[in-house]
């Protein structure tokens, strides 16, 4: 009986695991590409940048930064610059897309860039 219930707790922590590491999931009806290991190498200023990026209808409803450890300050800018112009975007484009950097944060700016065309090119392989 005790291996039973060493069993399960184990299961259910294996599988929330694998849940976790996949990429595509759906939410809000949306299909959303988490890219925390798609870009495990891809950083900013300080660390790594991951966003989910939510896709409905081949077009991006947003892009959501994950927790992060850049500059408040900067990442502020970015937010405020850069996340909106992906909203509307055909996913195709914005795989290949250049969106400005913020003046003051190029590189956490960059490494937002890289994890979105990342995401969407990674959406483009793999969604059905």
């Amino acid at each position: 009986m005790k291996k039973r219930l060493l069993i399960v707790p184990v299961l259910a922590l294996t599988l929330m695991s694998f849940v976790q590491d996949t990429p595509i999931s759906e939410e809000q009806g949306m299909v959303v590409v988490n890219t925390t290991t798609l870009c495990p190498n891809v950083k900013g200023y300080t660390d790594v940048v991951p966003v989910k990026i939510y896709i409905k209808d081949g077009k991006i409803d947003k892009v959501k930064p994950l927790r992060n450890t850049e500059t408040p300050k900067y990442w502020a800018m970015i937010k405020k610059e850069m996340l909106p112009k992906w909203e509307g975007m055909d996913v195709k484009k914005a795989a290949k897309a250049k969106v400005d950097a913020v003046t003051g944060a190029t590189i956490s700016s960059k490494a937002l860039l890289k994890n979105v065309q990342a995401g969407c090119d990674y959406y483009n392989k793999n969604s059905k």
